[in-house]
């Protein structure tokens, strides 16, 4: 890890710059490619790439019930029971992020009102690759099965023998998703978004993924489909004073390097000791990991930042607007109270950043690359959307009405004023 001893504010931008922010011009021509054949030729495109990229050979991209129901019988019970409980955490947060309309009464006889109502068909993407992400099946699939979606279609890339992961396949029957392919990468973005014989089109796309699927889904946000958010890769910010425990704080930089080699791990904290203990610490951990040479790759990308005091902290955390940020200190409040731009928040040495990740409740689909600035992570509310409706009385509009005139032709648009005179002409007359 690269230590930076008090950096001046104006150094920040650059200090706290991603790595592996590919947005290349060829690569968006590259993805935008795909996206264009998928569009054209349908599943024959979609086989095409599969056969390409993962070295798959496809006729039918569907998951069958049996494959479902072998893979389900055949999976580790203990695993299962881990699923289930993280299931009914994640379940009851979200569950209690509905809310009821409520009618507002803005002036007598005007009456204003807000309801939700599902996403009618969404996508979710399940990344595989190196690690297959059945955690992420809850993350999405459960606000979608609490929010009451009409159809959720699952892609998630196959394993080299053309099967799907059977955690993944559990975690979806759990969560009552029935419309599972085997697909991955830009390709299932593109099918996703455009429809074809196999896979159904759908309004709206959630999910993680690589550089390349991440570019796809701005790209597909582009022609009319929704997308949850723009994602890079996974990341995490700990600042941690002399009350953490180093070994801790190591073992949370590690659950985030892990991840792929272009996540970036940042540790913010107020004396050299602390951080050449963590560092210590980082590399006698690394060792034991079965994903060392991805954390090491990680780690190349990765800062340690000494600090004078905890509103320079702040500021950092502020300018880096991590999608984790874990607060290993001992004045917790001061943080919460200071820290406006943050995916999640781990509070207190106990609270591992990976509990998050699988089974306290919260959701870890969260904006990172600095979107935590103007996005939030995944929630309920991400699978709906909200319809305002508005209700008049007769004496409502008498009062409303020359207000609504006014406006309009001060605007020049006098239909607008004539469609409330035509109506208080009507009152008149009665």
């Amino acid at each position: 890890m690269q230590i930076i001893k008090y950096p001046r504010k104006d150094e920040l931008p650059q200090l706290l710059t991603r790595p592996g922010q590919d947005n290349k011009a060829e690569t968006i021509t590259s993805v935008q490619g795909i996206l264009d054949d998928v569009r054209l030729n349908g599943d024959e495109a979609v086989i095409r790439y599969t056969q390409q990229f993962d070295k798959v050979s496809l006729t039918e991209m569907a998951v069958s019930r049996s494959e479902v129901s072998k893979a389900v019988k055949h999976l580790d019970s203990k695993l299962k029971a881990a699923i289930k409980v993280a299931y009914a955490n994640i379940y009851k947060f979200h569950l209690a992020q509905k809310t009821k309309p409520s009618k507002i009464q803005t002036m007598p006889g005007v009456t204003c009102w807000r309801d939700s109502r599902p996403i009618s068909d969404v996508g979710i993407y399940i990344p595989g690759g190196s690690a297959p992400l059945f955690s992420t099946v809850l993350m999405l699939a459960i606000p979608a099965q609490i929010a009451g979606c009409r159809k959720v279609v699952m892609c998630t890339p196959p394993s080299s023998d053309g099967s799907v992961h059977p955690a993944i396949l559990f975690a979806a029957q759990l969560c009552g998703v029935r419309h599972i392919y085997k697909i991955g990468g830009v390709q299932a973005i593109g099918a996703l978004a455009f429809g074809t014989k196999q896979v159904p089109s759908v309004d709206k796309i959630f999910g993680p993924g690589n550089s390349y699927v991440t570019i796809a889904k701005q790209l597909v946000q582009q022609s009319g489909i929704a997308i949850d958010m723009p994602a890079g890769p996974s990341e995490v910010l700990v600042v941690a004073d002399d009350s953490c425990e180093p070994s801790f704080v190591a073992a949370d930089l590690l659950s985030q390097a892990e991840h792929g080699p272009d996540s970036q791990v940042v540790l913010v904290s107020f004396n050299t000791k602390l951080i050449d203990a963590i560092h210590t610490e980082v590399y006698r951990q690394l060792d034991r990991l079965p994903r060392k040479d991805i954390a090491t790759q990680a780690l190349t990308n990765s800062k340690a930042i000494l600090v004078r005091n905890k509103k320079q902290a702040a500021e950092i955390i502020n300018a880096y607007a991590p999608e984790h940020l874990i607060l290993a200190v001992r004045d917790t409040d001061f943080y919460v109270q200071n820290v406006d731009h943050a995916g999640s928040v781990f509070i207190g040495n106990y609270t591992p950043e990976s509990a998050g990740d699988y089974a306290s409740g919260t959701n870890h689909t969260l904006p990172t690359s600095g979107y935590a600035r103007a996005y939030s992570g995944v929630s309920l509310d991400s699978f709906t959307k909200k319809i305002t409706y508005q209700q008049i009385t007769q004496k409502g509009l008498q009062a409303l009405g020359p207000v609504i005139e006014t406006m309009a032709r001060a605007e020049q648009l006098y239909a607008h004023s004539q469609a409330v005179s035509i109506r208080l002409q009507k009152i008149k007359k009665k």
